[in-house]
């Protein structure tokens, strides 16, 4: 049975249970208060005891956790004052991941990957233009036109705005100006970046649950500095994770520890103008995600950013300062008071806003999954660097990693654009035909690719073969797999 992690110390030791770590959690607290580093001490904490961690790095200071930190008066300070006999610097291992792919591997995904209930979060369609771009992928599955990148679906909506009266009698009435519009969200994304996300080799979340030859859990850390410039890319890219995890993993009840922990920082972007529709899919994936073995920790900076049947599976606390200036930041301040188990020797309202940086309100689950008492109490010091690393030094910890190589080289193989247009002579099946089996199978022509990195061993073409795999789906009808999200939503079927 792993040991209970010391996260802070009030009055007494406060710990937070492994075993009790997949019911979810929150860290809030107003801008500099610190959040961050409460972040980089609990991740520390499940590494050390084989958890892997996934956590999106908005402001570039997590990436210092790879490294040991050095001495100095405030830590000394901190550890002095919680009498910690045996603290040690240390750094984790770490994995970085850049969707741009500029600060760790690419991360990428599949167009079919995705699916159109995804897209329409990002794209921002209304209830019409979903109905039509699903109807775009329905079409595309019913004619072996693989989905893969961005212009693959961009070559899709052309080819159906085109050829509407065609597909009217079988998949209804296609809009052409619900075609125009997502178009125009397409040329949108693509300025932002969507077209390097969207692709293959696709991500292989594998590559996310693994542990270091000490048994200590890789931190998979992801540069999302300019993500957060398209927030509903960066939201959208969370949620796939999200679902695609609930997808793949096998349910394993409670264990004595999570197979993966998730922190979702600036977490208000998940919920921000988000549909209803999608919103009650999304707290049932909270929901039920636990009996994966998933624990997801949202860091954000009120408890209000989050939705109430969402926070209410949050049992592990912890809560920084909140300022009280306006009536909306008072308010706030009661909301977040209300969320804790009271303690009568605590007035927690007026408390939260005279914490100090470093200084918290705790309140973890205990043995039973009852939420503790709240108690005040200072954040333990993190064992590894407190800020940044160098450029240079992330360059050279990417370079190193197993799995450098593998996800580095974009490839375009065929798929709905070069059928489409016509590359290879052969012109996509008719409606309801059945798309013609490959002679050989796709990766045979490709130019000789190695076999350095790899997933922990995998080469290049490993990996593509895999991506295949989870794009294609069975041979019976090439019914492209999607996430969960999509699944729920009734919206294809396997």
């Amino acid at each position: 049975m792993p040991s209970p992690l010391l996260i802070a110390k009030g009055t007494e030791p406060l710990y937070l249970l492994p075993a009790m770590a997949n019911r979810h959690g929150l860290i809030a607290g107003a801008t500099g208060t610190g959040k961050t580093v409460t972040l980089q001490v609990m991740a520390e904490a499940f590494s050390q005891i084989g958890v892997p961690i996934f956590a999106a790095d908005v402001k570039g200071d997590l990436s210092g956790i790879s490294q040991p930190g050095t001495n100095n008066p405030k830590i000394q300070d901190r550890v002095k004052q919680l009498q910690l006999g045996d603290f040690a610097f240390f750094g984790s291992p770490t994995t970085f991941w850049d969707v741009f792919g500029d600060q760790g591997h690419p991360v990428r995904a599949t167009v079919s990957e995705m699916g159109p209930l995804l897209f329409s979060r990002i794209l921002n369609l209304n209830d019409t233009q979903t109905g039509v771009l699903t109807l775009v992928f329905k079409i595309a599955d019913d004619n072996g036109l693989l989905l893969l990148d961005l212009k693959d679906l961009q070559a899709m909506l052309e080819h159906v705005g085109a050829s509407a009266k065609d597909f009217q009698t079988q998949y209804g009435n296609i809009s052409a100006a619900s075609i125009g519009t997502i178009q125009r969200g397409l040329v949108a994304l693509q300025q932002q970046g969507g077209d390097k996300f969207l692709g293959e080799p696709a991500l292989n979340l594998d590559d996310l649950i693994q542990t270091d030859s000490n048994g200590h859990g890789m931190i998979n850390i992801l540069a999302a500095d300019k993500l957060l410039s398209s927030p509903q890319l960066y939201a959208t890219f969370l949620l796939w994770m999200l679902s695609e995890l609930f997808e793949k993993l096998p349910e394993v009840g409670d264990p004595e520890k999570p197979k993966l922990v998730f922190f979702f920082d600036e977490a208000h972007l998940l919920f921000n103008d988000l549909p209803q529709t999608l919103q009650s899919k999304i707290e049932q994936v909270v929901r039920l995600i636990r009996s994966k073995g998933i624990g997801i920790y949202f860091v954000t900076q009120s408890p209000t950013d989050i939705p109430e049947i969402v926070l209410g599976q949050l049992g592990n606390r912890v809560q920084h300062a909140l300022r009280a200036f306006t009536p909306k930041d008072q308010k706030d301040v009661r909301v977040a008071a209300q969320t804790f188990r009271s303690n009568p020797k605590l007035n927690v309202e007026t408390t939260i806003t005279e914490l100090a940086v470093g200084e918290a309100l705790v309140s973890f689950l205990d043995e039973k999954g009852t939420p503790g008492i709240v108690e005040r109490a200072l954040v333990c010091p993190p064992h590894s660097q407190i800020g940044p690393i160098t450029q240079d030094q992330r360059q050279q910890m990417i370079r190193s990693d197993v799995l450098y190589g593998t996800y580095e080289q974009a490839v375009d193989r065929e798929s709905a654009y070069e059928r489409l247009k016509g590359r290879n002579g052969q012109p996509p099946a008719a409606p309801g035909q059945a798309p013609q089996q490959p002679s050989q199978p796709w990766y045979a022509n490709l130019p000789s690719l190695g076999s350095g990195g790899g997933r922990r061993g995998d080469s290049m073409v490993d990996a593509m073969m895999k991506s295949a795999a989870r794009s294609i789906g069975s041979s019976v009808g090439r019914q492209i797999i999607r996430g969960v999200l999509g699944s729920i939503m009734g919206s294809s079927k396997r």
